[in-house]
């Protein structure tokens, strides 16, 4: 727990979602072109991007409906694998309930509710 009273599992995750998302949204906004972004879902594609930095964010700030927006986040991209390759739809799962069980965890739910440790 830090001095805040969110928990480092949640400070560390919500790091990961910015940083994904960052890199994901630069990496992806360089096949973007005026002509072409809807017809090759580019915008969409930097839509799901800044979701994931959203949630990060708002992680950070203990808003609960983040941590439900990151668990969704990355449950379309179980759906989305699903249509890929064998592996990577296992590792998008284990991503994925790796993830929820941290943000499910007593001290994830006690922080998204704003319930703080008391000092000692």
């Amino acid at each position: 727990m830090t001095r805040n009273g969110r928990p480092l599992a949640m400070t560390v995750l919500s790091w990961v979602y910015i940083g994904v998302g960052t890199v994901g949204f630069v990496y992806h906004f360089a096949g973007i072109h005026a002509n072409n972004a809807f017809r090759y879902d580019g915008i969409w594609i930097e839509v799901v991007e800044v979701l994931a930095i959203v949630g990060g964010a708002f992680m950070l700030r203990g808003r609960n409906w983040a941590r439900w927006l990151a668990i969704a986040w990355m449950a379309f991209h179980v759906v989305l694998s699903a249509f890929g390759t064998f592996h990577e739809l296992a590792i998008h799962s284990l991503f994925c309930a790796a993830i929820a069980w941290l943000l499910f965890r007593p001290g994830a739910v006690r922080y998204f509710r704003g319930e703080r440790p008391e000092p000692t």
